[in-house]
């Protein structure tokens, strides 16, 4: 076993070894604590055989416990003042594989093909939080072959993924990462657990991918856009809601929502998963019924 990085010594003696300067713009905060790389290591059950895919590797403090664990490891970092350090703290590895590339463009489907067998991979990752939400619904949408996500991710963003309907932070990702996923919090993680700082705590959250659709929806991209105008004025009704997609006019919105038995003065953040799913059907089959698509 390789010693650890997670201490604001040693990572501090790393940074200063290379001279490196943290990038703001990056997101780049480096985890320090021991306790919590635990805690994200048994969330998401790194095992023997696992295959694991770690956006955002900083200087190796997460990678090397995943390195210890698992069957191979994939590590993507878009800094390329980053890869030198990587390649020392990780030189004690013959299971890791270092990308210098932008998770946001990289052919991730390629990558698991090339570096860990096709998969299945774990996604597990201190993210970027100005990048967050768009690298979840990368993996998610796409259909890449991950069971696992398991971040770090600004603790507002992880309490609007796991919130139930009716609430304040229950809104279009909730449901867009539920639709996919069941989402487990595992841990807080305060400000000061960081180098630097951020201005913003944070949480551990898993979102365990559904090997099927938990949810039978028959026009995936029209329950998407149901879900968009439903939230996105939050203080109207769904009948002025729906209206505002410009598919149909009101009277036929009214009907949608009473043949799906929904109350058109409903809003949006009051529906549930099934709901959602039982309201974009009935729009379906009225829209294709009437051959507005």
């Amino acid at each position: 076993m390789v010693s650890r990085l997670s201490s604001h010594s040693a990572t501090m003696e790393v940074v200063k070894k290379y001279g490196f300067k943290f990038t703001k713009s990056l997101g780049q905060n480096f985890l320090i604590d021991d306790n919590i790389i635990d805690k994200i290591l048994e969330g998401a059950n790194v095992k023997k055989g696992d295959k694991v895919i770690e956006v955002g590797p900083g200087i190796g403090t997460l990678t090397r416990e995943l390195c210890n664990v698992a069957d191979k490891v994939m590590a993507i970092e878009i800094d390329k003042n980053l890869i030198p350090i990587l390649e020392e703290t990780l030189s004690g590895f013959d299971n890791i594989k270092i990308v210098n590339e932008d998770i946001i463009k990289a052919d991730i489907k390629k990558l698991i093909d090339e570096n860990l067998d096709g998969g299945p991979v774990k996604l597990i990752a201190n993210l970027p939080y100005y990048i967050t939400t768009p690298i979840i619904m990368r993996f998610l949408e796409e259909n890449i072959n991950v069971t696992d996500m398991v971040v770090m991710v600004q603790k507002e963003v992880a309490e609007r993924m796991n919130a139930n309907p009716g609430g304040k932070d229950f809104g279009a990702l909730s449901v867009a990462v539920q639709y996919y996923c069941d989402t487990e919090i595992i841990s807080k993680v305060p400000r000061h657990l960081f180098v630097p700082q951020p201005n913003v705590d944070s949480i551990v959250i898993a979102l365990r991918v559904r090997p099927e659709r938990k949810y039978k929806v028959n026009n995936e991209d029209l329950f998407f856009k149901i879900v968009k105008a439903s939230f996105g004025q939050r203080r109207k009704t769904l009948l002025n809601s729906l209206s505002s997609m410009g598919i149909l006019d009101k009277k036929d919105i009214s009907q949608i929502l009473f043949d799906a038995g929904i109350d058109e003065k409903r809003r949006g953040e009051t529906l549930s998963l099934d709901e959602f799913s039982k309201l974009a059907n009935c729009f379906n089959a009225f829209v294709k019924e009437e051959k507005y698509v």
